[in-house]
């Protein structure tokens, strides 16, 4: 059953195994402050073990694009279409989390971003390819992120 994200009193329900679970719980709450305040969308997520295939699809754009396989364990994922673009979330043990943002027509926005969680290292498979930009957050103190343009159809 889907969880819908608070992100007035934010909670670390789901997250609970990741060394940086207060963190990654402000990130999630980012996300859907920032649904709900731009799009009135309630943003809610499900357990990785019932959310596969978000998470396969994520995976499979990650591998065929930049063949990027991250090691860290999905806990959470969500899959939703707003304004013409589908986006995708997978919340990761480690503190990271991915996000697809993929337009439905030709000719729209297609990136993936990445986001770290307050506390955690830059992940292995992304530290040599990537450059972190900071922003603060008051759900989710700082962030660094980064992202790429998706070239393919998926």
């Amino acid at each position: 059953m889907p969880q819908i994200v608070d992100f007035t009193d934010v909670s670390t329900i789901g997250l609970q195994s990741s060394p940086v679970a207060q963190a990654l719980a402000g990130l999630r709450a980012n996300e859907a402050r920032y649904f709900k305040n731009k799009y009135d969308h309630v943003f809610s997520v499900d357990p990785a073990s019932e959310a596969i295939e978000t998470i396969d699809w994520v995976h499979g754009i990650l591998k065929d694009e930049r063949d990027i396989v991250i090691s860290a364990r999905p806990l959470e994922a969500t899959s939703f279409v707003v304004d013409g673009t589908r986006m995708a979330y997978v919340f990761y043990e480690s503190g990271l989390s991915i996000n697809v943002m993929y337009g439905l027509e030709d000719g729209k926005k297609r990136a993936v971003g990445f986001k770290l969680s307050e506390g955690m290292e830059v992940p292995e498979e992304l530290a040599s390819r990537f450059k972190f930009a900071r922003q603060k957050s008051k759900l989710a103190g700082t962030i660094r992120g980064s992202y790429f343009v998706i070239k393919a159809e998926h």
